[in-house]
């Protein structure tokens, strides 16, 4: 397999360079996914933009981000990512509950969260396109369109992230490693 290059500030493009010092200054380290979306500086860029707009600019509160997120993640099998968010989740103060439900793919303890991760599976597998009754059920559960779009824009942020750590198979950061996961189809 290719091994893709995690870069720093003494081996990434000069362009990539204002954006790990923006991931430093965030996370007090470069996060091993920023070191290899590095190399194309772009794919950095925009990365921290979406992950940025999802995180501080949707109307979903912390428990509902993490929904969003872990569902995609689980869903993608991705080894960096679950960890990671897991590490996230519990810096937002979400309770251990939602984040084991998510990861061990368990009921979540409310309906309304249940339907949140229905709805983003929904949107996922069909890769945008749910059913009349998938909308109408999201919607029921007390949801409204704005939040049918902003699942459109934590899908766009995951998938970059996700495929990132799948063609790289990138390290789980030291920080995150007892949050280690594996995808329930390999347990």
């Amino acid at each position: 397999m290719t091994k893709f290059e995690r870069l720093d500030e003494t081996t990434a493009p000069a362009a990539s360079l204002p954006l790990i010092e923006k991931s430093k200054a965030a996370f007090g380290r470069l996060p091993g996914l920023h070191a290899v979306m590095a190399g194309a500086p772009a794919l950095l860029d925009g990365y921290q933009v979406l992950h940025r707009l999802f995180a501080e600019e949707t109307s979903f509160d912390a428990d509902e981000k993490t929904v969003v997120w872990q569902t995609i993640n689980v869903a993608h099998e991705c080894h960096y990512c679950v960890p990671a968010h897991t590490g996230i989740a519990k810096a937002m103060q979400v309770d251990d509950a939602i984040s084991n439900a998510l990861r061990d793919e368990t009921p979540l303890p409310s309906d309304k969260l249940e339907a949140l991760r229905s709805f983003t599976l929904a949107m996922l597998n069909s890769r945008g396109r749910p059913t009349d009754e998938e909308l109408e059920a999201f919607l029921a559960a007390g949801y409204e369109q704005r939040h049918v779009l902003e699942i459109i824009l934590g899908l766009a942020q995951k998938v970059m992230s996700n495929y990132t750590n799948h063609i790289a198979d990138t390290p789980v950061d030291p920080v995150m490693q007892k949050f280690a996961w594996t995808p329930k189809a390999q347990r």
